[in-house]
C-alpha cells in the first residue's frame, strides 16, 4: 500500500517541481525588468514616436482601399503600433537568455532536475507577460487614435495580444538559444521580425498592394496576429478593408503561431550547450 502511494506521489511531485521552476523563471524575468527602467522606455518609447510621427505625416494622404473615405492614418496605424510594442518588448525580454548564458546562470538551470519544457515555459511565459504588460497601456490609448473601445473589444484585444506575445516570445527565445551575442541576436531579429511586422498589414494595407507583395503578406504569420487585433478592436464595425482575414481565421492562425513559437523554443533548447 505504501509503495503504491509513493508511486502515485512521485509524478505529482515532479509536476509540482516543474510548475515551480517555470513560475520562478517567469517571475525572475518580470522582477528583473522592473529593476531596469530604461527597458520600459526603450520598448514603449520608439513605437509611440513611430505612431505620432509617421501617423501624423501620412494622415493627410492615406486612403484605405475599400474602406471609408477620410480614415485617419493614425487610426489605421494604431493596431500595428500596439503589435510593434509587443514585438519590441518580446525581443528585449528574450535577450536575457544570452545574458544568463554569459553569466553562468543558464548553465545551472539547464542541469537542474526539471523538464526542459518547464524551463522553456518559464522563459516564454516571463517574456510574453512582459510584452503583454507593455502592450496593454498602449492599447488604452485607442480612444486618442479614434478607436472607440468597449469592454468586449478591450477584452478581445487583450486576449489577442496575449497570443501574439507568446508567439513572439517563443520565436525570440528559439533564436536566443542559438545566438551567442546580443549584437548577433539584434541582427537576426532586425532581419527577421521587423520585416515580418512591416509586411503584416500594420504599416500599409493588404488591399492595393502589388501582387507579389500581397502574396508575401498572406503567408506572413504576423499578418494574422495584426488582423486579429484589428478585428478585435472594432469587433466587426469596420474600417478594415475587404482583404482582411475574418476574425475567426485570424485568431486561429495566431493561436497556432503561439503554439509553434513555444515548440520552436523547446526544440532549440534541446541542443543548447550546458558549458
Amino acid at each position: 500500500m505504501n509503495a503504491v502511494a509513493a508511486a502515485g506521489a512521485a509524478p505529482a511531485a515532479a509536476r509540482s517541481s516543474a510548475l515551480l521552476a517555470a513560475a520562478t523563471l517567469a517571475r525572475r524575468e518580470v522582477v528583473r525588468f522592473f529593476r531596469q527602467p530604461w527597458r520600459i522606455a526603450g520598448a514603449a518609447g520608439s513605437p509611440l514616436l513611430f505612431w505620432l510621427l509617421i501617423g501624423s505625416g501620412l494622415s493627410s494622404s492615406f486612403r484605405l482601399p475599400g474602406g471609408p473615405a477620410g480614415l485617419d492614418y493614425r487610426e489605421y496605424f494604431f493596431p500595428g503600433t500596439v503589435a510593434l510594442v509587443v514585438l519590441f518588448a518580446a525581443i528585449f525580454a528574450t535577450i536575457s537568455t544570452i545574458e544568463d548564458r554569459a553569466q553562468g546562470f543558464l548553465q545551472g538551470v539547464l542541469v537542474a532536475p526539471v523538464p526542459r519544457a518547464a524551463i522553456v515555459g518559464g522563459k516564454v511565459l516571463g517574456g510574453a507577460a512582459l510584452a503583454w504588460l507593455q502592450g496593454l497601456p498602449f492599447l488604452a490609448l485607442a480612444p486618442f487614435a479614434g478607436v472607440a473601445l468597449t469592454v468586449r473589444s478591450a477584452l478581445a484585444a487583450a486576449g489577442v495580444l496575449a497570443l501574439l506575445a507568446i508567439g513572439l516570445a517563443g520565436v525570440g527565445l528559439a533564436f536566443a538559444w542559438r545566438v551567442d551575442s546580443v549584437q548577433g541576436f539584434h541582427a537576426v531579429m532586425n532581419l527577421l521580425l521587423v520585416p515580418m511586422w512591416l509586411l503584416s498589414g500594420a504599416f500599409f494595407p493588404l488591399d492595393g498592394a502589388p501582387r507579389w507583395l500581397a502574396a508575401l503578406m498572406r503567408v506572413n504569420p504576423m499578418t494574422y496576429g495584426v488582423a486579429a487585433l484589428r478585428r478585435a478592436l472594432y469587433l466587426g464595425g469596420a474600417p478594415l478593408g475587404p482583404a482582411l482575414p475574418p476574425f475567426g481565421t485570424a485568431l486561429a492562425a495566431t493561436a497556432l503561431v503561439a503554439a509553434a513559437g513555444f515548440l520552436a523554443a523547446l526544440l532549440a533548447s534541446r541542443g543548447a550547450r550546458v558549458d
